[in-house]
C-alpha cells in the first residue's frame, strides 16, 4: 500500500529504485546490497553491489515480484566491481538498462544492457558508454522521442575529479563559496548506447539567479539525479548527499539550466538517500530507500513508495512519512 511506508520485499536488501511504467506495470531496478567485511568510508567502499535484480507490481496495492538476478558484474568484460544505482529506458522493442560501475582501472564509468523483456534478463555491451563517467544514470525520454542521460555522484562517485573533463585522481574539491556541481546530461543516440556529443554540466540556480555553491548543502546537488516531466515543465529531482534531503529544481528545458524550488524529501534512516518518481494510472509515486529493515545498517537499505502531491501551481508538496 502506498501509505504504508513498509519494504516492498524483505528477502533481500534493495536500494536506489528506478521505477518505470512499462507493459502497463510498475518495474522498479534498484541495486542490491549484501553482506561483506570490507571498510566504510566516504569512497562508499561499503557499497560492494554485485549484481542487479528487476521486481515488478502490477498496480501499486499488488505484492512486489522478484524476478531474479538479470545481470552480474562477471558478465560485464569492461567491469571489476561495485554495481551501483542503475535505470531503464525503453525504445523501439528493446529494454536498456544502464548501470554504473567501476572499469579495471577503478574509475566508475556507465555501462548498458539490452534485453527483449522489461524483467531481463540483459545482456551487457562489449564496452562502457563513451565519454561516460561517475554514478547514478537516470534516462529520461521526452515526449518527442529524444532521450537523455542525467548522471552524477560526489565523492565515492568520484564526479569531483572530473572538473576538466579528464579523470585526476588528486584533484581538489571546491570549496564552499564556489558555485556547487551539477549533474551532467548527454543526449543519446537513436541506439541507446552512444551519446550525440560529449555531455555537458547542468547549473542550478536559486529563484534570483544565483547559482547554489558548494557550501549550500541544504540545497546544492550531491549524486541521485532523476527527470520527469509535470505540466510541461521538467522536473531535475536529486539528493543533497551530506543533509540526506531529496530535493527539486525546474526548467522549462530538459538540459537546464534549472531553479531550485524546494524539499521533496527530509532525511530517512541511513546515510544516503536515492529515489525515483513515476506516474501510473493518473497517480504519482515517490520511490526511496532507508536503513529500517537492517536497523540502521547503512549498506543494507530496503526500497519503498510512498504517493507524491503536486499543489495547483506545479510545485511538489513535501512527503511527510
Amino acid at each position: 500500500m502506498a501509505t504504508k511506508n513498509e519494504p516492498l520485499v524483505t528477502h533481500i536488501y534493495t536500494a536506489d529504485p528506478s521505477a518505470h511504467v512499462f507493459e502497463g506495470k510498475l518495474y522498479i531496478y534498484p541495486s542490491h546490497d549484501i553482506d561483506h567485511d570490507g571498510p566504510t568510508n566516504d569512497n562508499g567502499d561499503q557499497y560492494a553491489m554485485e549484481d542487479y535484480h528487476v521486481f515488478s507490481m502490477d498496480d501499486p496495492e499488488s505484492p512486489c515480484v522478484d524476478h531474479g538476478e538479470v545481470l552480474h558484474v562477471r558478465d560485464v568484460a569492461w567491469a571489476s566491481e561495485q554495481m551501483w544505482a542503475p535505470d531503464a529506458a525503453y525504445r523501439q522493442g528493446t529494454y536498456y538498462l544502464f548501470f554504473p560501475a567501476r572499469d579495471k582501472e577503478g574509475i566508475f564509468r556507465i555501462g548498458v544492457a539490452t534485453s527483449a523483456l522489461p524483467a531481463g534478463p540483459f545482456k551487457a555491451e562489449e564496452n562502457y558508454i563513451k565519454d561516460s563517467f561517475s554514478i547514478d544514470p537516470a534516462v529520461f525520454v521526452d515526449e518527442d522521442e529524444r532521450a537523455y542521460m542525467y548522471f552524477g555522484g560526489l565523492w565515492g562517485g568520484q564526479l569531483e575529479k572530473w572538473q576538466d573533463g579528464v579523470f585526476q585522481q588528486e584533484a581538489v574539491e571546491k570549496s564552499p563559496e564556489e558555485p556547487a556541481y551539477g549533474p551532467w546530461v548527454g543526449e543519446l543516440n537513436e541506439d541507446m548506447l552512444s551519446f550525440k556529443s560529449a555531455p555537458q554540466e547542468i547549473f542550478i540556480t536559486d529563484k534570483e539567479g544565483n547559482p547554489l555553491l558548494a557550501g549550500d548543502e541544504d540545497r546544492r546537488y550531491f549524486e541521485g539525479p532523476w527527470m520527469h516531466k509535470y505540466q510541461g515543465k521538467y522536473y531535475l529531482s536529486y539528493s543533497t548527499g551530506t543533509t540526506h534531503k531529496i530535493v527539486y529544481a525546474v526548467s522549462d528545458k530538459p538540459c537546464g539550466p534549472f531553479v531550485y524550488q524546494g524539499t521533496i524529501l527530509n532525511p530517512v534512516l541511513g546515510w544516503t538517500t536515492h529515489h525515483s518518481i513515476v506516474e501510473f494510472n493518473e497517480k504519482w509515486y515517490l520511490f526511496y530507500h532507508d536503513a529500517s529493515l537492517s536497523g540502521g545498517v547503512d549498506h543494507k537499505r530496503s526500497m519503498k513508495f510512498t504517493e507524491l502531491q503536486y499543489e495547483e501551481d506545479g510545485r511538489i508538496r513535501t512527503v511527510v512519512l
